[in-house]
């Protein structure tokens, strides 16, 4: 049993340490994770790509009930849980299908002017109610959200409630966190049932009008999975998005001459986003799965029934993948990382989060060239849950 913290300072300031010393210890490793348990962990990233392709050994149910929860949940985050991410084949593409097309290249670079005037509005705000401003709270958390929000169809007087909600969220950490979290998930999850019921009643635009729209003509969609699904949307639209917008930005706020390369052609911002999506990996672990039979995997025996998690964290820094993966070098090319994973569950919105991720950095560095840390780096913290690497604060100044 290999022992790592995955929700220490030491191993969110730099992943790579933690990383390098689990690979020493084989390609698959047993170590235990928070709220999950004894688990098997990928190292590389060829097998973090096979545990999450190979739908035949690996599974995210078993008897119906989701890798990922145990018995003591409540019924909400159940509920909750009980969405297209954690489901295999065929549910998976029945209920991908109903949203997919919001999603497509085409649709979403259309978004562009949009996503990037939304930015330009919040990178001039950011300082209204004084400096030093924080760069999370402030703008990193409030681009997804706002472009979300206009993609669903919900109201924007409703966006602060929604910044409480998921600021709740990310204070997840163990069991006694998650259980905190569960009275702003059952007003979130009213919340949509009552906008779903607009809908139904009155129509309109937007992503949940057109959810709703399909089940009028006879898409295969339980009510709950209607609620399941704007919920994740709306999860997975915000707040990986918010720590890959805040992750890159901390890291040119570091490195001056990073960022003065990126300012002087924002044509190779593209190229940017792969590393920062690489380097920075906002989500460190796939969901959890099941061992579908006893088989060997990276040289040791796991058995059926045994949980097992691919380490995307690990994936990204794998040096048989890329090159001095440790160093961030926004011109590597190729880069290969499983930021969005691999497989049926390949990212939905991985078209969106590069042009949030691009237009955030844009935006923000264009209105505020001298902008700098208003502290040390030495003294910036990340949240305390397991999976996401999330900065906590970052306040920043404009000199």
């Amino acid at each position: 049993m290999q022992r790592a913290d995955f929700m220490s300072q030491d191993y969110f300031r730099d992943p790579a340490i933690a990383v390098a010393k689990l690979r020493a210890a084989g390609p698959v490793v047993r170590t235990r994770f928070p709220i999950i348990g004894k688990v098997w962990m990928t190292t590389t990233q060829d097998l973090a790509a096979h545990v999450l392709k190979d739908s035949d050994s690996f599974t995210l149910r078993k008897n119906g009930g989701v890798a990922g929860l145990r018995w003591w949940m409540p019924g909400t985050i159940r509920a909750i849980a009980d969405n297209m991410l954690t489901m295999d084949e065929p549910d998976h593409t029945r209920l991908r299908s109903l949203v997919d097309e919001a999603f497509r290249r085409r649709a979403v670079l259309d978004m562009e002017p949009r996503i990037m005037a939304i930015a330009g509005e919040l990178a001039d705000g950011l300082f209204r109610d004084g400096s030093p401003a924080d760069l999370v709270d402030g703008y990193a958390r409030q681009l997804p959200l706002s472009v979300i929000c206009e993609l669903l169809g919900l109201p924007a007087a409703d966006r602060p409630q929604f910044m409480a909600w998921t600021g709740r969220f990310t204070r997840l950490t163990g069991m006694l966190g998650l259980l905190g979290i569960v009275p702003a998930m059952m007003s979130m999850r009213r919340y949509l049932e009552m906008r779903l019921d607009i809908a139904r009643r009155d129509g309109g635009e937007g992503l949940i009008a057109e959810l709703v729209r399909v089940e009028k003509d006879g898409a295969r969609i339980s009510p709950r999975e209607m609620v399941s699904m704007v919920f994740l949307l709306l999860g997975a639209g915000t707040e990986t998005t918010t720590h890959l917008i805040s992750g890159a930005a901390y890291e040119l706020l570091k490195r001056p001459e990073l960022r003065g390369w990126l300012a002087a052609d924002w044509s190779r911002a593209n190229l940017a986003i792969e590393e920062f999506l690489r380097f920075v990996s906002p989500v460190q672990f796939s969901k959890p799965r099941f061992v579908r039979r006893d088989m060997e995997l990276g040289g040791v025996r796991v058995k059926r029934g045994d949980k097992i998690m691919a380490m995307i964290a690990a994936a990204n820094m794998d040096p048989e993948a890329n090159p001095h993966p440790e160093q961030l070098d926004l011109t590597r090319h190729p880069n290969r990382h499983l930021a969005f994973g691999t497989g049926i569950h390949f990212c939905l919105g991985h078209q969106l989060a590069r042009i949030e991720g691009k237009c955030a950095l844009q935006a923000l560095f264009t209105r505020w060239p001298d902008l700098a840390l208003a502290v040390p780096a030495s003294q910036i913290q990340w949240r305390e849950r397991p999976g996401i690497r999330a900065i906590a604060s970052l306040p920043v100044a404009a000199h």
